[in-house]
């Protein structure tokens, strides 16, 4: 397994201990402590791409932070923005593996959809990055990376939401997900509400309740998209090794609301018997229900539902007492399915 060519970097550490390692070199360097909070201020919150921008700093301080605390930055390989405004981001990593982000602006909401591995060992039918394997976990910095680069694009394109629905199973990555997650909610880094950060899993038992144990209010959505056992091991091979039983039990360490993800696939999930199922377990969780259409460009050899099941299957949810949203699909003049990008750009860098 691949693994990542940067060591750990002050942009893997979460607040407390950024803060802490910025003040021993102050110390040592025997300059004043004000300094630190100058400094810290400078990765998250006002975030620069290399301490040379800092103009804030005195010039030989800048210097002595770029040799100390060197900033990576992810490499922006390709950028697609669609009609919709819908923007899609393949990112090179310092080991040759990519990554995507997609940020998608609804009104004055900017929802970014971050990725936490390349690839993606699970091999869900209807995915991209299923297709492709999986290669290694994401860093830190790696993951939050994203929104940065977002930031320092244009300060107008800083996340109002953040999902963890982009490559890769975030909680297979729970360590650097959960010091993630302290980044992006941190008034000391990026200061996005907890409520406005959900982790989307396919249910690995015990990261959920390790998430379930945090005390911030972050949501969790569950990729459900069977109500049924053998439909949903037909589609989502993770149904083997956590089955769906063991995957709602642990849903209920969850004090907050959590939503099922359900993405529509012709003749596959979407009869009536699969939404009367859906139906009796959400109404047994409390849960809310998304409904996706299948992105035509992520899974070749499946059909999307047509939109005239869609809003019967929706409404068959809505008459049972069930809230259930119909999700627009997104870029769809774009590569914006989860993966769909990378799949293309290595496509052509391959000569294929």
């Amino acid at each position: 397994m691949a693994r990542s060519i940067i060591s750990e970097t002050i942009l893997d550490l979460e607040p407390a201990l950024a803060k802490a390692r910025i003040a021993a070199l102050i110390k040592e360097r025997g300059l004043p402590a004000y300094r630190v909070n100058q400094i810290h201020q400078r990765i998250w919150q006002r975030p620069v791409g290399a301490w040379d921008a800092a103009s804030d700093l005195p010039l030989d301080l800048r210097r002595i932070l770029a040799a100390e605390l060197p900033i990576p930055r992810l490499e922006k390989e390709t950028a697609q923005v669609s009609a919709d405004g819908t923007r899609k981001y393949l990112w090179r990593l310092a080991d040759g593996e990519a990554i995507e982000s997609v940020l998608i602006p609804t009104g004055s909401r900017r929802t970014l959809c971050i990725s936490s591995q390349a690839g993606c060992a699970l091999g869900c039918v209807f995915c991209a990055t299923g297709r492709m394997g999986f290669q290694r976990n994401l860093a830190v910095w790696e993951i939050a990376g994203q929104v940065r680069e977002l930031i320092l694009e244009d300060p107008d394109l800083k996340p109002t939401n953040i999902v963890f629905m982009g490559m890769g199973e975030p909680l297979l990555n729970w360590a650097a997900v959960s010091t993630t997650l302290t980044i992006l909610n941190s008034p000391e880094a990026l200061g996005i509400g907890a409520r406005h950060i959900t982790v989307s899993t396919v249910g690995i038992v015990p990261a959920m309740l390790e998430l379930a144990k945090r005390p911030e209010q972050f949501r969790l959505a569950i990729s459900l998209h069977a109500a049924r056992p053998d439909r949903r091991l037909a589609i989502m091979p993770i149904e083997k090794k956590y089955d769906l039983a063991a995957v709602l039990a642990a849903a209920k360490a969850f004090a907050r609301r959590i939503t099922f993800e359900y993405v529509l696939i012709s003749g596959q999930n979407d009869s009536d018997e699969d939404a009367g199922a859906l139906a009796a377990l959400a109404r047994k969780h409390g849960a809310m229900v998304n409904l996706l259409p299948l992105h035509p460009g992520g899974a070749p050899g499946l059909t999307p539902t047509p939109p005239a099941r869609i809003r019967a299957f929706a409404d068959q949810l809505r008459e049972s007492g069930i809230e259930a949203v119909v999700r627009r699909s997104r870029g769809l003049d774009i590569a914006a399915a989860c993966g769909q990008l990378r799949v293309e750009t290595e496509r052509k860098r391959a000569g294929r």
